[in-house]
């Protein structure tokens, strides 16, 4: 349990860790390739820790290099083994990006239905039309889902996605990776989690066009095996979040270890509400001073290119109430995320019209109390967070598991800048 009280404007200097969403499709990645890679910047959380025990599992070989204790090394598995048996699959909700690596392993993946925590569907019947098309065979039930890897399968795959997931655009690329096929898909995701895959396989030789509509991917001209380094980019998600802590308290910083660029709606966020900021290659500047403009922020999730991520909502969420102004916010992607945060927030006084079950309005500046909360999920810890620390009184954060799963140490972090942030059982 957390105890969070306000205090002084948070100040400083903080690094992010590396990034939860693009290390599990690297991971992946590495264990499809058939070779061995040497991952650098991993971050230490549970949901990394969950992927590599079931990559061990399914015979894939891992080493920590003494001298880095952020460092790993991706070895294949020795031959195709027997078919694991992964229930514990069912506590990460990224367990899905492991079905083409099993497939390599062992020709087929048995997993169960994805967890993690309540956010919403993560819509696996677009994984199930990805395989198909393969040629592979599906099959469902109450418990989870099975994949057999076809034998013989079409020469070059057409995919052409409903939406632009980022999931299944990961594994449709990693389908083909593992069978040495060629991919011609729609809709692709633009994600830099997703791009970031991307520009590791061209570096260890795939041909890969990605296209505003569409994207192909081709086979290495000549073998390769040597071994490939690559690099898990800094956490955007994280880095915005400690820009909006930093904000709502009315401090001033600097965060370093990420492209700056990936935080650019943040940033503009942050500007448009009055709130001076910027970024630079590597880090993002609250730059502190300036006056609240009142001036209405829409935040609305988007898978198209350029669009804002998902995971910055609930950081602006919280920010925004303490700003003058009436705000909008949607996120559809994760349709069960905002009964989480709304019921949380409520709970420390905070007034929020729910427009749907995915769109919400909230007029501030709102005087918020202390009260017992709770970490429903990642992103609604954060903001919880972030939110506690302008709420008059004392608030208790539980069920710090979740904040954990895409986050070393944010609190720490957070107490770094001079927050007032405490952990009961440490």
């Amino acid at each position: 349990m957390l105890t969070v009280r306000p205090g002084r404007p948070l100040r400083g200097t903080v690094r992010v860790d590396g990034s939860k969403n693009a290390a599990l499709p690297l991971l992946a990645a590495a264990a499809a390739t058939g070779r061995t890679v040497h991952l650098a910047n991993v971050p230490a959380i549970a949901d990394v820790d969950a992927m590599l025990a079931l990559l061990q599992r399914s015979g894939y070989h891992l080493a920590r290099p003494v001298s880095d204790p952020r460092a790993l090394v991706v070895m294949p598995a020795s031959d195709r083994g027997p078919v694991p048996e992964l229930s514990e699959a069912a506590h990460i909700r990224a367990s899905y990006y492991l079905v083409p690596a099993l497939l390599a392993a062992s020709g087929q993946a048995m997993l169960p239905w994805p967890g993690g925590c309540r956010i919403g569907d993560r819509g696996m019947d677009q994984h199930f039309k990805v395989y198909a098309a393969f040629g592979d065979k599906v099959e469902v039930d109450d418990d989870g889902y099975r994949v057999t890897v076809a034998e013989h399968g079409p020469v070059e795959v057409m995919v052409d996605l409903p939406f632009r997931s980022r999931g299944t655009s990961v594994v449709a690329v990693l389908r083909a990776v593992i069978s040495g096929r060629r991919l011609l898909m729609g809709n692709p995701n633009h994600s830099p989690e997703f791009t970031g895959m991307l520009a590791a396989l061209r570096q260890i030789g795939w041909q890969i066009d990605l296209g505003t509509e569409t994207l192909s991917v081709a086979p290495p001209v000549s073998e390769q095996e040597a071994p490939v380094a690559w690099t898990v980019p800094g956490d955007k998600i994280e880095a915005g979040t400690l820009a909006c802590a930093l904000a709502a308290t009315g401090g001033a910083g600097r965060i370093e270890g990420m492209r700056g660029e990936e935080a650019a709606p943040v940033v503009g966020a942050l500007n448009l509400l009055g709130i001076n900021s910027s970024f630079e290659p590597a880090a993002v500047v609250v730059h502190g001073g300036g006056q609240p403009s009142g001036a209405p922020l829409r935040v609305v999730a988007s898978l198209a290119p350029g669009g804002l991520d998902a995971d910055f909502e609930p950081a602006l969420m919280a920010l925004a109430l303490g700003l003058p102004g009436t705000h909008l916010f949607a996120d559809s992607i994760n349709p069960g995320r905002h009964r989480n945060l709304l019921s949380q927030l409520t709970r420390l006084g905070a007034a929020i019209e729910a427009l749907t079950p995915t769109q919400c309005r909230l007029t501030g500046p709102q005087r918020l109390n202390g009260a017992a909360v709770e970490a429903m999920d990642i992103r609604t810890g954060s903001a919880l967070l972030i939110a506690a620390l302008t709420a008059r009184g004392t608030t208790t954060v539980t069920r710090l598991d979740q904040l954990r799963r895409g986050h070393p140490d944010l609190p720490g972090k957070l107490r770094a800048l001079g927050a007032d942030i405490h952990e009961a059982d440490r």
